[in-house]
């Protein structure tokens, strides 16, 4: 069970990283949008871990991300993956795991999204040394509201479906 457990994770920090990818490529800066601001595709891929293996898969999920931005566009690349991504997910993890929970996944990813873009905010004051760059979390928020909503919609929408082609596929016997 761990083999495959190891192989899934490794499957969906794949799909984690091409959906990433895609973003950056497909999606330059959009000029009314703020800087750098990306949907979040690889999200709900780590939204998906976090309601499957918890805390653990999903900070793995997590941590290959910022390996990929560090060894495809640098160390401030990195630390500010890290900083978003963790942040993201420890609040992913809270609002999954809550008792009686309420949330849906648009709320958790809205909540999540918002944490990222929060976690990068800090980052870049502390990279920069400058605090007027939180002046520019309020445009963070709407936009993670926004992009929250369309992951967690999108989640919502295929988890159904993921969640029975992984388990027929943890249960087939190893060959």
């Amino acid at each position: 069970m761990k083999t495959k457990k190891l192989t899934l994770l490794s499957l969906l920090s794949a799909l984690a990283l091409v959906l990433g990818f895609a973003e950056n490529m497909l999606l330059p800066d959009i000029p009314f949008l703020p800087v750098g601001a990306k949907p979040g595709l690889s999200n709900i891929v780590t939204m998906f871990t976090a309601s499957f293996y918890g805390f653990s898969g999903a900070i793995y999920i997590t941590i290959i991300k910022g390996l990929f931005a560090l060894v495809t566009r640098g160390t401030t690349a990195a630390v500010m993956s890290l900083c978003g991504g963790v942040l993201s997910t420890a609040v992913m993890c809270l609002m999954i795991k809550r008792e009686g929970k309420t949330l849906s996944y648009i709320g958790i990813g809205v909540l999540s999204a918002s944490a990222h873009n929060m976690g990068q905010l800090f980052a870049a004051c502390f990279i920069t040394g400058t605090a007027s760059i939180l002046s520019y979390g309020k445009y963070l928020l709407l936009f993670g509201l926004v992009t929250g909503f369309v992951t967690g919609t999108v989640l919502e929408a295929v988890l159904p479906k993921i969640k029975v082609t992984i388990n027929q596929f943890l249960k087939e016997k190893e060959k």
